[in-house]
């Protein structure tokens, strides 16, 4: 009788609001001293994990199906931050030179097309779009200056407390 069965995702199994700040602090890897704290050394590293025959394999599969160097770049980047390999400092300064090693296992790998920045993923008609609007500048200067005029002219007044308006005489 599994009536009472507890539903597969349950909004209440979450951590307490805080309860990060009352952890015990060493839990993860990126709270204990990195293991490179040179960049020639780091960026050493990342070589020889992508001249590894398997993940060498990975990366150029990954490249020839469309995926940019920045995308994989950003990846190996986190993932050594997030596993303790370096601090932020050292992933900024090595994003480049990983970024070129991964473009080097490609273009060794044979990929025909190598997508550099994930730039080159955008929505293609909102870029144009954004392109009209620039060439149509004028246009809408145009209209904003008809729009001023007719905000600094003076106001015509008008309902029940305006002044009347001085009628023509007739002779």
């Amino acid at each position: 009788m599994d009536q009472f069965k507890e539903a597969d995702n349950n909004p209440f199994d979450a951590p307490v609001p805080g309860q990060g700040l009352t952890d015990k602090p060493g839990n993860y890897p990126w709270e204990h001293p990195p293991q490179y704290t040179d960049t020639s050394e780091a960026a050493d590293y990342v070589w020889d994990k992508l001249t590894q025959p398997q993940f060498a394999e990975q990366v150029i599969a990954m490249l020839d199906a469309g995926i940019p160097v920045e995308a994989i770049g950003r990846i190996i980047i986190f993932t050594g931050f997030a596993e303790g390999k370096w601090t932020p400092d050292v992933a900024f300064i090595i994003t480049e030179p990983v970024m070129k090693m991964i473009a080097a296992v490609g273009i060794h790998g044979g990929v025909k097309k190598i997508r550099m920045s994930m730039q080159d993923l955008t929505n293609k008609k909102s870029l144009q779009s954004i392109i009209q609007i620039k060439e149509n500048r004028k246009q809408f200067e145009t209209i904003a200056k008809g729009i001023a005029k007719d905000i600094t002219a003076e106001p015509k007044m008008t309902g029940l407390m305006a002044q009347p308006e001085q009628a023509e005489e007739i002779e």
